[in-house]
């Protein structure tokens, strides 16, 4: 095979590359937790480091590996290790590299269960200044002599707002942070953060990459763009490797081994057979998703719609030059006259569900469900309205969709 492949080449063929048993295209679920050495030696020198193998099923099997390396090609990265879910992969990253009384600067458009997890980082001892990272001179304003890290979405979740990416990429670059990029709402079809100079990036393997709504799982992927040998928290056990293998190893020993947020193969296999199609279903999911806003943007019955693929959003501009396309991820808010509940109940094709990334369009009411926890204070200063709506938009016909939308609007 050519050294230099297409995405679709990549994904498709990534497991064929480690020449997997008896032919077989898709690298088989080999569920055994225990693996056997002929040589106690050559064991020890796996749990060393000195050596490649596995050691445990709780940190790694064939399965898995072959889902890390696949997402390791795809973000164009060094390596990569996988996790449960999305949230295991930023929490057990975080906690591996951060310390009692570091300091990191975070986008305060989270996710609603990751702006949780940084919460209690903060009743830990691990400072968290939230600040509007779609300009990087919040996040430089926020940088003191502790920081350790900064952490952005792509796009973020619900109100579609896009990170200075490429600026606070060259800021974290200048002053020696780790760039941590949540890639989760573009997926590696619509954006590589490598090109803004992240030094981690984190999927939820759940949502667009499987895409099929039948597995959990997260990744954490390591660009080698950073210095390890300039971080303060790296453990002196890891210090015997490769220098740019020192920040990995650590989210894989005192991460995913320590924590054992660990991805059961069976997962990882529909991951990866969901992979193969990732930009042929974010093509048609994300054509329709600018339909959608589209036509809401129009309908009176819609006070707002959020999605970056409008002329008129903040960051279209910047989500233009960035993105391949703009999301399968928009938001709208309804007019008074329209019940956000009795909304949804009217659409036939849009499932009423708290997920993103599926075949399938779902819906959710974002201030009564997925953001309740956060209250009406935090929700605000995110824009996050009583009537607001948030769609994953899927794979449907584009015709269908509309139709049901202009029928559930239609009060």
């Amino acid at each position: 095979m050519a050294n230099k492949k297409g995405f679709n080449s990549t994904v498709l063929h990534s497991d064929r590359e480690g020449k997997p048993e008896h032919g077989v295209l898709h690298k088989p679920i080999h569920p055994s937790v225990a693996f056997a050495y002929e040589d106690a030696r050559e064991l020890a020198e796996v749990f060393q480091n000195k050596r490649k193998g596995f050691a445990y099923g709780r940190q790694n099997n064939p399965t898995i590996e072959a889902l890390s390396q696949k997402v390791t090609k795809l973000e164009e990265g060094m390596a990569s290790v996988v996790f449960g879910t999305g949230m295991a992969a930023i929490g057990s990253t975080l906690l591996a590299l951060l310390r009692q009384g570091d300091h990191i600067v975070s986008s305060a458009f989270l996710f609603g269960n990751t702006n949780s997890l940084f919460s209690t980082f903060q009743e830990l001892g691990i400072e968290v200044s939230f600040v509007d990272a779609t300009d990087v001179k919040h996040v430089e304003a926020a940088i003191k002599d502790n920081t350790r890290l900064v952490f952005v979405e792509t796009i973020a979740n619900p109100v579609t707002q896009v990170a200075d990416l490429v600026a606070i990429g060259d800021l974290c670059e200048a002053r020696n942070l780790v760039y941590f990029v949540d890639n989760t709402m573009t997926s590696p079809w619509l954006f590589k953060p490598v090109t803004a100079k992240a030094s981690l990036i984190t999927n939820s393997l759940t949502k667009t990459i499987g895409g099929h709504g039948n597995a959990l799982g997260g990744s954490v992927t390591d660009t080698g763009l950073y210095d390890w040998t300039t971080y303060p928290n790296i453990y002196d056990n890891y210090k015997n490797l490769d220098p740019a293998q020192w920040g990995i190893t650590q989210i894989r020993k005192k991460g995913l081994r320590d924590f054992g947020a660990s991805l059961a193969p069976e997962a990882a296999h529909h991951i990866s057979v969901g992979s193969d199609t990732l930009s042929l279903r974010l093509d048609k999911a994300c054509a329709n998703a600018m339909a959608i806003a589209e036509f809401c943007a129009r309908h009176p019955s819609v006070r707002k719609v959020f999605y970056p693929g409008l002329p008129d959003h903040p960051q279209h501009a910047r989500a233009k030059q960035l993105f391949r396309h703009f999301g399968v991820l928009l938001s709208i808010e309804l007019d008074d006259k329209v019940d956000c509940f009795d909304f949804l109940n009217r659409l036939e094709l849009v499932v009423s569900s708290s997920h993103l990334g599926d075949n399938r369009t779902l819906g959710i009411p974002v201030a009564h469900t997925i953001y309740f926890e956060m209250g009406a204070e935090r929700r605000a200063s995110m824009g996050i309205a009583d009537s607001m709506i948030r769609l994953s938009v899927g794979i449907e016909d584009t015709e269908d969709l509309l139709a049901d939308f202009e029928q559930a609007l239609a009060v």
